[in-house]
């Protein structure tokens, strides 16, 4: 299922901010939420493909994909972050 740019932007806010408040307990603004989201869905879908495994195309889908995608990029932001 194709998303449009109103999509993209709702899932990237609900899994940025989900995945803020998983990570750190709160979120971190609605603009860096939503890029955090929505490089998340890349980064998911990535994971995901790699792994065979698909979460689906549906709207849920697609959070559930930027979600786990987002959460892996603020980890791998973390541990930058305590090296340096």
């Amino acid at each position: 299922m194709e998303h449009g740019l109103i999509a993209w932007l709702i899932i990237g806010a609900i899994a940025g901010f989900l995945a803020g408040k998983v990570m750190s307990g709160g979120g971190y603004g609605l603009v860096v939420d939503i890029i955090l989201g929505i490089v998340g869905a890349f980064i998911g879908g990535w994971v995901f493909g790699m792994l065979g495994v698909a979460p689906g195309s549906s709207f849920i889908g697609s959070i559930v994909t930027a979600f786990i995608g987002a959460v892996i990029l603020l980890f791998v932001v973390r541990l930058v972050n305590r090296a340096v």
